[in-house]
């Protein structure tokens, strides 16, 4: 319930935790915004306590008044280390690797103890998904806590609220607080399942699909170097005067190098809803990557001339991702 009316009012949530989110870099908890609460196991403890002192006043026992101020003085020291077990800890998140919709990003935060003693039993929670995981930071060391949390649509996904608690050393009080960290991940288009088959083979410049082919092993001659060409077939001769001139590297043309190219285009797609169109381009982008072939990507306002590897796939999936 109170959670639910902190998200209805983000200024008054914003208000109580005492930070403006997002929060980038690395965050210290300082006191301020350590909250401490009895746990219900504590007011069992506090009810016996007061229980105790009504029975030593009303028989005079003075070994009851000297057993109840001694549990009270445990529990009170509980608290101011419960409360230290959690405060001045600093805190970052690092980066998340892209996933595509409908799997789980990996968030890693990294705490801080910062201090010359061990912090046991720290839970980190990430409130929106309820993922959670306990560490437990050593002295002078930095603890990692992984959290995952769903992706659901494509584009940027901030990481949201996650909240750090503890109830180290007695369970008698619950010491917490919130941080939301400037940290998102991008979330790629969720892949066409089952795929459909790739765009058909056309002429060279018309359209989708474009193969060179040279003759026996020889060399035909020198092209501009495209981004997944083998090293050994740049020209290196030539790479120099490329630098002092501002000229362009350029790379071998032989047969060993022959490519087969092929266009990746919107209007390919037909008439499916555009989240589905990009689900199939996406589901293609993979396909070519897996068969080694050179794909371009043609969306409305954007471009991206064929290539292949690593580099290439990154950016076709995040050219998707983030189509408006």
């Amino acid at each position: 319930m109170i959670g639910n009316l902190l998200e209805r009012n983000p200024r008054f949530a914003n208000w109580l935790y005492g930070f403006t989110p997002p929060e980038p870099g690395t965050v210290v908890l300082v006191h301020r915004r350590v909250y401490i609460v009895p746990t219900r196991l504590g007011w069992i403890f506090a009810g016996v306590l007061v229980v105790l002192l009504i029975g030593s006043i009303n028989y005079a026992l003075s070994l009851g008044f000297a057993l109840t101020f001694l549990l009270a003085g445990l529990g009170l020291a509980g608290m101011v280390h419960t409360a230290r077990n959690l405060a001045r800890i600093a805190i970052n998140a690092g980066r998340a690797e892209p996933v595509f919709a409908g799997e789980s990003a990996q968030f890693r935060l990294y705490l801080d103890g910062r201090g010359a003693f061990d912090r046991p039993s720290i839970l980190t929670r990430h409130l929106h998904s309820g993922a959670q995981l306990v560490v437990d930071i050593p002295a002078h060391g930095v603890a990692e806590a992984v959290l995952a949390a769903p992706a659901a649509q494509r584009g940027w996904q901030p990481l949201g609220r996650v909240m750090l608690e503890t109830r180290f050393p007695l369970g008698l009080f619950r010491a917490w607080s919130v941080w939301r960290p400037a940290a998102s991940v991008l979330v790629y288009p969720r892949p066409e399942h089952p795929a459909a088959p790739l765009p058909p083979a056309c002429a060279a410049g018309q359209g989708q699909t474009a193969v060179r082919q040279a003759e026996g092993g020889e060399v035909e001659g020198i092209r501009a170097y495209r981004r997944g060409d083998p090293m050994k077939l740049v020209v290196w001769k030539k790479a120099a005067r490329a630098l002092d001139t501002g000229g362009e590297l350029v790379s071998r043309d032989t047969s060993s190098s022959a490519r087969r190219e092929l266009w990746l285009e919107w209007s390919a797609t037909g008439t499916l809803a555009p989240e589905d169109r990009l689900s199939r381009l996406c589901a293609w982008v993979l396909a070519c990557e897996r068969a080694g072939v050179d794909w371009g990507l043609r969306l409305p306002g954007r471009e991206l001339p064929p290539s292949q590897g690593e580099a290439q796939r990154r950016a076709g999936l995040e050219a998707l991702a983030l189509h408006a």
